[in-house]
C-alpha cells in the first residue's frame, strides 16, 4: 500500500518539482524539455498569460511584427546579476496612447538565437506622467499591478508604468517578473 502511494503520488509531484516545474503542471513530452513551448501550452496559465498568447500569437514570427509596426529597441536587454528580458520589439504608436489593453502590448519581446527571433513574452507599457493625469494609482491588468520605473532609469526614459507577461517561455520567477533566467542575450549575431 505504502509503495503503491509513492509511486501513484509522490513520484510524479517529486518529478515535477525536480523538472523546475509547478506541481500540477504537465511533465513535457518524450525528448522535450519542461522548457518548451509544448510544456508551457500544457500548463494552467493565469487568464492573463492566456488573453496574451491568443492575442500575439501571430507575432510568432518576427516578421509580422514588423509588417504590424514594431521595431526593435535598445538591442537585447540582459539583467546585471541574473537572467534576461531579451530585444523588445516596440509599438511607438501603442506606447504613446496612454492606454491599456490586454490584446494589445506595446512591445513584443524576443530572444535572439542563430539569426532568428523566437517569441518569449511582451511587455505593456504607459508613460508614468500620462496615465497619473487621469489616475491616481499605477495601472492594474488582469488583476496585475504595473511596476514603476523612475527616471533617471538606465534605458534613459522618462519615468513609465510596466508589466511583463512571460506568455511564450516560462520563468521560474514567475509569469509576471521582469527578469527571465530561462531567456539569454547570448545567441544574438
Amino acid at each position: 500500500m505504502k509503495t503503491n502511494f509513492v509511486r501513484r503520488i509522490l513520484t510524479p509531484f517529486l518529478t515535477s518539482l525536480a523538472l523546475g516545474l509547478a506541481p500540477g503542471m504537465a511533465l513535457p513530452a518524450a525528448g522535450q524539455s519542461p522548457d518548451s513551448n509544448t510544456a508551457l501550452a500544457h500548463s494552467t496559465p493565469a487568464k492573463l498569460v492566456q488573453i496574451v498568447r491568443e492575442a500575439t500569437r501571430e507575432y510568432i514570427d518576427v516578421n509580422n511584427a514588423t509588417a504590424a509596426g514594431y521595431g526593435p529597441f535598445l538591442g537585447c536587454v540582459s539583467g546585471t546579476d541574473h537572467g534576461a528580458m531579451g530585444v523588445h520589439y516596440v509599438n511607438p504608436t501603442l506606447v504613446g496612447d496612454g492606454l491599456i489593453d490586454a490584446t494589445h502590448p506595446e512591445a513584443l519581446i524576443y530572444e535572439p538565437s542563430n539569426g532568428k527571433m523566437r517569441l518569449v513574452g511582451v511587455e505593456f507599457i504607459v508613460d508614468a506622467a500620462t496615465w497619473l493625469k487621469t489616475h491616481d494609482a499605477a495601472p492594474v491588468l488582469e488583476g496585475q499591478t504595473f511596476l514603476l520605473v523612475d527616471s533617471p532609469n538606465r534605458y534613459n526614459l522618462p519615468a513609465f508604468f510596466e508589466l511583463h507577461v512571460w506568455a511564450w517561455r516560462d520563468n521560474p520567477q514567475g509569469a509576471f517578473v521582469d527578469w527571465n533566467n530561462r531567456v539569454t542575450c547570448e545567441g544574438q549575431q
